[in-house]
C-alpha cells in the first residue's frame, strides 16, 4: 500500500465526500475512473490526525496504529482505491483492539459500496 503524499491527492479524495464512519475514525475513499488511464493498480492511503486528537506523541501513536491496521486490511479494499483515514479525537483513547475491529468493518463497507 502506497502513501498519499501531496496535498492535491488528499484534497481529491476528500472532495468526493464519499466516506464511511466508525466511533473513532472516518474513512474517506475515492475510486478513480477507468478513463484516467494510468494503469496503476495499487492502493493509496493517507492519514489525517489533527491537533484535536492530542499532542505530538499521541498523534504519532494514532498514526502508527492506523498504518499497521491499514496494512493488515489492505486486501479488503478494491484495487486502485485511494483512502484517507481521519482520526476523531476519541481515537487517542481507543484500544488497539477497538481500532482493529473498526478498521476491518469500515474497509469491508468501502468494498461493498464500491462494488455496486
Amino acid at each position: 500500500m502506497e502513501r498519499l503524499r501531496s496535498h492535491r491527492d488528499f484534497v481529491a479524495v476528500l472532495r468526493r465526500r464519499r466516506k464511511v464512519s466508525g466511533d473513532d475514525l472516518v474513512v474517506h475513499y475515492l475510486m478513480p475512473d477507468d478513463t484516467d488511464g494510468a494503469g496503476d493498480a495499487s492502493r493509496h492511503v493517507g492519514l489525517a490526525v489533527s491537533k484535536a486528537v492530542g499532542n505530538a506523541v499521541v498523534r504519532n501513536t494514532v498514526k502508527r496504529r492506523f498504518r499497521v491496521l491499514a496494512q493488515r486490511y489492505e486486501d479488503e479494499l478494491p484495487e486502485r482505491c485511494s483512502v484517507v483515514l481521519r482520526a476523531k479525537p476519541s481515537a487517542a483513547h481507543a484500544s488497539f483492539a477497538s481500532l482493529d475491529a473498526q478498521m476491518a468493518q469500515l474497509f469491508r463497507a468501502v468494498q461493498r459500496k464500491t462494488a455496486r
